[in-house]
């Protein structure tokens, strides 16, 4: 299926100043894959080496930082010759081999013909371990699970994404129900590569939950494999907390549903841990729309989300009707999903995390979102109600330019605030 990653791919293979180049992303959102993929799709030829119990390589790179002998001894290793400029390497879970890492600042300075793409899921956590790490000596991207448009696409809809991409809003809106059918398709399976195979190939969502109820108990083995001892209980307790804490009306992050009695400094390790493993995403709260809006973060308050939307329903174990129906997912699971998607959306396009509320205010809208110059207010409703009080509040306050409601109501532009269909928000914001 295509990612749309592969340009930013292709635009960092055409560099003139070209770095190594690190992919970051959680455990199963296709890394690998796409490294093969780009690989085989514009090289001539593809060296991989996973450093996963990889005693061989762990040696290779301890001796020195000599990057032409470190070459030598992957060719052995891969039994094919490296030609820089035709040749990609392609080096795995990297994070198992720290001094690989460093290694990187060396190939940039020393070696720059080479092509280089690493990828470690638990690249974070090795570097807040104290990992020397080649600061300024390699470019970065980050893979998400699928978008919705990576869905559509990877499901065979590649007209409705050329659609959505138009921002044709007169005919995007005479597709809409067939559109909100599919997000709500898109809520249930969600972005992970695998999931969304296993649809693609049985149409049966039984088996979809299967593959998700697989991927939860494998991220949960993770934390006993990976995390510090004493911090495990507590990554625990957070993770299977997360749908009790979006299920509630205001989403803040409340320790106290954790366990009673619970208080940050007890779970600031944990919640870091999953952070850096890619497997929660954090909005934090702002009370002042100002430039930028990274000044005015509240750190102390904040809501966790899922890294996707279809793991939070299997987390949640929501049966596909309740999804499929409509109305009903949003009376007993409050528009968490709604809110999930949109939080995943906007990540995957490139925006930090923000929402707005008061101390001690009841008004809340849902994300501030940060684009070049402008701060645009976001309020997100489940279905199609609407009302949009906390964004008229806002709105009358600041002034903003632009003020947005997305809801899976149709696209209407009205004279101080516009609605965009949930299926739509991100090629909006793009157009903007």
């Amino acid at each position: 299926m295509e990612r749309h990653l592969m340009q930013k791919l292709v635009e960092w293979k055409n560099k003139k100043r070209r770095k190594p180049l690190i992919i970051r992303g959680a455990r199963q959102v296709g890394k690998t894959w796409l490294m093969k993929e780009f690989g085989r799709r514009y090289y001539e030829e593809v060296i991989y080496i996973s450093f996963d119990n990889n005693e061989r390589m762990k040696q290779v790179f301890t001796i020195d930082m000599d990057t032409e002998r470190i070459v030598n001894a992957l060719q052995i290793e891969a039994g094919k010759k490296i030609h820089p400029g035709n040749t990609l390497l392609i080096f795995d879970e990297i994070q198992e081999v720290p001094k690989a890492l460093t290694a990187l600042k060396y190939f940039y300075e020393d070696t720059p013909e080479y092509h280089i793409v690493a990828a470690g899921s638990l690249l974070g956590v090795a570097l807040h371990a104290g990992t020397s790490f080649p600061v300024g000596k390699v470019d970065f991207l980050t893979l998400y699970p699928l978008t919705f448009a990576e869905f559509l696409s990877g499901t065979g809809e590649e007209a409705l994404v050329e659609l959505l991409e138009s921002r044709d809003f007169l005919t995007i809106n005479a597709f809409g129900s067939k559109l909100s059918d599919l997000l709500r398709y898109y809520y249930y399976i969600g972005g992970m590569p695998e999931a969304v195979q296993t649809w693609v190939d049985t149409k049966d969502l039984n088996e979809v939950r299967e593959v998700q109820n697989e991927l939860l108990f494998y991220y949960s083995n993770d934390f006993s494999k990976h995390a510090p001892t004493g911090t495990v209980p507590r990554i625990q307790m957070i993770w299977q907390s997360i749908p009790r804490q979006l299920a509630k009306e205001n989403r803040k992050f409340i320790y106290g549903l954790i366990r009673e009695g619970a208080r940050a400094k007890d779970f600031e390790l944990a919640i870091q841990w999953l952070s850096d493993c890619g497997l929660i995403m954090k909005s934090t709260r702002i009370s002042k729309p100002g430039m930028p809006l990274i000044s005015y973060m509240e750190m102390s308050a904040f809501k966790i989300y899922l890294l996707d939307v279809g793991l939070l329903a299997a987390q949640g174990n929501l049966a596909a009707r309740v999804i499929l129906e409509g109305q009903k997912i949003f009376e007993e699971f409050k528009g968490a999903l709604t809110e999930q998607f949109v939080a995943q959306e906007l990540l995957a396009n490139g925006y930090q995390l923000y929402y707005y509320s008061k101390e001690n205010s009841s008004g809340e809208l849902d994300f501030i979102v940060q684009k070049d110059d402008r701060i645009i207010p976001l309020e997100v409703k489940a279905e199609e109600n609407l009302q949009a009080k906390s964004l008229r509040e806002y709105y009358k306050k600041y002034k903003p330019d632009i003020a947005v409601r997305t809801s899976m109501s149709a696209y209407r532009k009205q004279e101080w605030m516009t609605n965009v269909p949930l299926y739509a928000l991100s090629s909006y914001i793009e157009g903007i």
